[in-house]
């Protein structure tokens, strides 16, 4: 997963912290607005389309997936940690849920 790694030093490069009391909040904020913003196009495909993705809408989540990404990695590069290490973590707790039949259900340490 060095990609991950190349990506995150790579897109810090157009990172400009915007005056908010912690480093933390624009980038969150964006997070959220973002992941916003791929569901609204993800609707819009059931609503208008009956779920089918065209080429056309396919690009268009990939950029909104990309702008997802971007604010994943400026929170993680914040918070001192790689996008390796977040993605292998999550890889190694949904393989435990798995592997115990935990993977349906609530709660973050079933």
């Amino acid at each position: 997963m060095e990609q991950f790694a190349e990506y995150q030093k790579a897109s810090r490069r157009t990172w400009r912290l915007v005056h908010t009391d912690h480093p933390l909040v624009y980038p969150t904020l964006g997070l959220v607005n973002e992941a916003g913003e791929l569901a609204g196009k993800v609707k819009k495909i059931f609503r208008d389309k009956d779920g089918v993705v065209s080429e056309a809408d396919r690009e268009a989540l990939k950029y909104e997936l990309g702008d997802v990404l971007w604010y994943l990695a400026q929170i993680a590069t914040e918070l001192n940690l790689a996008l390796d290490e977040i993605a292998q973590a999550n890889l190694d707790k949904l393989m435990s849920r798995l592997e115990r039949n935990a993977i349906q259900g609530e709660g973050d340490y079933r």
